[in-house]
């Protein structure tokens, strides 16, 4: 059975606007590249829509655990944060937003092992979630691993030179590993 055109082209179009924006950020090349040029003027704006594509998990239920679980860790409590940020991975485990939430709450909880389980999982899934390899670089250098979180802030700063924390992180760790003798 042959399936008519006309039919079959609202379909498309229906499967295409319920993808999620997250999936589609092979159409960010565009914001990627002038994010990571530090002399591009308008790139507030790349990171701005970046963020904003990542945020979109394509489901407005999935999008309310992301918002109730970052309400939560704003308000300092951690333990529903995790559980709202739980429910968000197990329902929806290929969004990567949802993974960094909870590795921030993670870390609010004093749990570096679950966190650093869940920023290896957004970087499997969006390996220039420049936020998630800060983030990676802070859980190192808070367990002394210096090197490490040298190599974790050296890589958030390639696709993102426009984050003063990240430039004065590699600077400190730069400066203590000079001081160590080989």
């Amino acid at each position: 059975m042959r399936i008519p055109w006309a039919i079959l082209n609202p379909l498309v179009a229906t499967t295409f606007a319920i993808l999620p924006a997250w999936a589609e950020s092979g159409g960010l090349e565009r914001q990627f590249q002038e994010l990571a040029d530090p002399d591009y003027a308008g790139w507030a704006r790349a990171e701005s829509d970046i963020e904003r594509a990542w945020s979109r998990s394509g489901s407005p239920a999935m999008d309310l655990l992301l918002k109730r679980g970052e309400q939560a860790l704003d308000a300092g409590d951690a333990g529903a944060a995790i559980e709202h940020l739980t429910a968000l991975t197990d329902h929806a485990p290929e969004f990567p937003e949802g993974w960094n939430a909870r590795a921030n709450a993670w870390i609010a909880a004093g749990q570096f092992g679950p966190a650093l389980a869940d920023l290896r999982q957004v970087l499997a899934l969006e390996p220039r979630h420049w936020g998630a390899l800060a983030t990676l670089g802070q859980v190192y250098e808070e367990m002394d691993l210096t090197e490490p979180a040298l190599a974790a802030f050296r890589a958030s700063w390639a696709l993102n030179p426009h984050q003063d924390e990240v430039k004065d992180a590699i600077a400190r760790l730069e400066k203590e590993l000079a001081g160590v003798a080989l």
